[in-house]
């Protein structure tokens, strides 16, 4: 079989291994996806700090044209200079490419922890809420920042399009119960309207999936108290941040936390992580978040099997093996855990 045909049979998709740490933890990933069979045909771009070095902007309308053509990307954690002018770049790539899901399980790698057998999944809305940032300040005598005033929307079609994305992932992954959560007793208007739309979407599937829900901080309570109580919570975007960090803490923290945004056109997969550029460049960097966020990318393209043994093997390193990095409570640098995932990949495990 020629180079040709065998490029021709991967999927194409944009790889960005952006800054600090993003091009260590994205060069793990890629020999441990090697090992696997090399399933992606990657179109390198930039973004965060590399992309202003490059370009100017860091989301470049390179980047942005790769992803795209290509309608499937992996990253590494992105950079937003302070000042300047530039809006979030995640947010950017989020509102750009209409990816209103943000998927952002979490499963106990390493069990013996204060939390054990954890495996919970949070759909979070990624479009409308407070993070539409419709916000300016009011003057008030010479202090021109006297007063901020900041707006959220919350959409009916938004919160039924995400409401359904989270029932159909449950169902799909065979799960048993969706949680809604909000704040309809203080926040009337802006996620009354999503809890009564979330109701309205669950009788669809009344008989297959049970419905509750939570005001959200009785579920940050709740989740500290008794995580297992929760399968599959769906929320609105702020308060999908906040509990998808705490729920990342109840599994070892973001190292251990992958996330996939998802749209109709376009899908974009990475670490939540940040860039850590402290640690950058001294190979004391988990890839474990990102290598997990590649397994959700194998899974949306169809490949669980690729997936189902990508973990399988993260799982044999983390607990048979006992490789992990510092983090972890380990002494394996970045390219050590790469190294034996890899070599978990290609014995078969």
């Amino acid at each position: 079989m020629s180079i040709a045909s065998l490029k021709s049979n991967k999927i194409p998709a944009t790889l960005i291994p952006g800054d600090g740490i993003g091009p260590e933890i994205v060069d793990a990933v890629i020999q441990v996806l090697e090992a696997l069979g090399a399933p992606f045909d990657w179109d390198l771009q930039q973004g965060g700090m590399a992309g202003i070095a490059s370009g100017g902007d860091p989301l470049p309308q390179a980047t942005l044209d790769s992803i795209r053509r290509n309608k499937l990307a992996l990253k590494g954690p992105l950079t937003t200079p302070v000042g300047g002018g530039f809006r979030s770049v995640n947010v950017r790539l989020r509102e750009e490419f209409q990816l209103y899901a943000n998927l952002r399980p979490a499963h106990t790698l390493v069990p013996g922890g204060r939390f054990d057998n954890i495996d919970l999944i949070l759909v979070r809305e990624n479009l409308e809420g407070l993070y539409v940032a419709f916000e300016h300040y009011i003057p008030i005598g010479d202090d021109p920042h006297a007063v901020a005033i900041s707006s959220g929307v919350n959409t009916r079609d938004g919160a039924r399009r995400i409401v359904r994305y989270a029932f159909e992932h449950a169902i799909k992954l065979g799960r048993k119960k969706v949680t809604l959560v909000h704040k309809a007793n203080v926040l009337k208007a802006l996620t009354g309207v999503f809890l009564e739309t979330g109701k309205q979407v669950a009788k669809e599937y009344e008989g297959r999936i049970e419905c509750d829900d939570r005001i959200v901080d009785a579920c940050a309570m709740q989740l500290v108290l008794n995580p297992w109580q929760f399968d599959v919570i769906v929320t609105t975007n702020l308060f999908g941040d906040i509990l998808s960090d705490l729920i990342a803490g109840l599994v070892g923290g973001l190292g251990a936390a992958p996330g996939a945004n998802i749209g109709e056109k376009a899908a974009i997969f990475e670490a939540v992580h940040g860039s850590a550029p402290d640690i950058a460049g001294k190979g004391l960097a988990n890839p474990t978040a990102l290598l997990l966020a590649a397994g959700l990318m194998l899974d949306h393209v169809g490949l669980t099997d690729h997936a189902r043994h990508l973990r399988n093997a993260i799982d044999a390193v983390l607990n048979q093996e006992k490789v992990r990095t510092g983090d972890l409570g380990g002494t394996a640098s970045t390219s050590d855990f790469a190294k034996a995932v890899a070599q978990r990949v290609s014995s078969g495990v």
